[in-house]
């Protein structure tokens, strides 16, 4: 999914931590009592993934992102070609993707790959399969050189700090803790929503954090992690952050199927358990900051 940022006022009652389930807490259609789907009695053919077309590093029409590896893996396992039905998370993603359904026909998909845990707005949830955390991104040889903590970088000289300009998608968890730390003048606020179809929430990274318009940035950790590694200059540094009393950085991904699938959803959880390996490979290769469920330090 595509975790820019914020839990907003309807994403906080289930805990959503990313830009794409903001808008489906806020925009999907409740599910209707008696509606939920059922296991299909015939064997499945093929691996029918939801997924964003252009939603970098999670997924792309090019399946190069970190859920269409893990696709790919799972197809391998059932021995199953893997098809997409594309649709851009912007706006009712599930009502227009997993719960999509014409009279006389089949659904277009049937797995989500990335689903926050505690998010059960028309989605059964799975176990989770990793859980990362927001963090803070610079660049090296601009002048914060000799920060290689958070706490370092909170220690810099107050006025250093109010001067810096640091990006982050607006009302996400990024505000919360600026605004903990009293740094709130410093943030540049990026919108959660944006009509063109071509913006991807890497970009606070990869054009503007790179090209000198901001001194740092905050942004969920896979986003994080993988623009860090794509953008060769000017060098990123990639600071996960800790939860603290008051502020939620950390969350749980999973996946999601329709409710009513009880084998489904079952055969799903026993792929994250069996490939847990390659699904912890294909994170590592995409740098995403893992984290512990004590909200510690990032695992090695």
């Amino acid at each position: 999914m595509s975790p820019a940022g914020l839990p907003g006022v309807c994403a906080r009652r289930s805990g959503v931590a990313t830009t794409a389930w903001l808008l489906l807490a806020c925009a999907i259609a409740p599910v209707a009592t008696g509606a939920a789907a059922q296991d299909a009695s015939a064997k499945r053919t093929e691996l029918r993934v939801c997924q964003d077309p252009n939603n970098l590093p999670f997924s792309n029409t090019k399946s190069e992102g970190i859920e269409n590896r893990i696709a790919e893996v799972f197809g391998k396992a059932l021995n199953l070609p893997v098809t997409y039905y594309s649709f851009p998370q912007r706006l009712a993603f599930i009502r227009n993707t997993l719960r999509y359904k014409l009279p006389g026909q089949d659904y277009p998909c049937d797995i989500v790959i990335g689903v926050p845990v505690g998010f059960d707005e028309g989605v059964s949830v799975t176990k989770p399969y990793y859980r990362s955390t927001y963090a803070l991104v610079f660049p090296k040889g601009k002048g914060l050189d000799n920060v290689s903590t958070v706490s370092e970088f909170l220690a810099l000289d107050p006025a250093k700090l109010r001067s810096l300009r640091i990006g982050l998608y607006d009302r996400s968890p990024a505000s919360a803790w600026l605004s903990r730390h009293q740094l709130l003048e410093s943030g540049v606020p990026y919108p959660i929503m944006n009509p063109d179809p071509q913006q991807y929430p890497g970009e606070i990274i990869e054009k503007d954090l790179a090209g000198g318009k901001l001194d740092a940035a905050i942004v969920w950790g896979p986003i994080a992690g993988y623009f860090a590694q794509r953008v060769k200059t000017p060098q990123l540094v990639v600071l996960p952050l800790k939860s603290e009393p008051g502020v939620r950085l950390d969350y749980q991904m999973a996946m999601g199927v329709r409710y009513g699938e009880r084998e489904w959803k079952q055969q799903v959880e026993s792929l994250i358990d069996s490939r847990q390996a390659d699904i912890q490979a294909i994170l590592k290769e995409y740098g995403v900051p893992l984290v512990d469920a004590s909200y510690g330090a990032p695992k090695n």
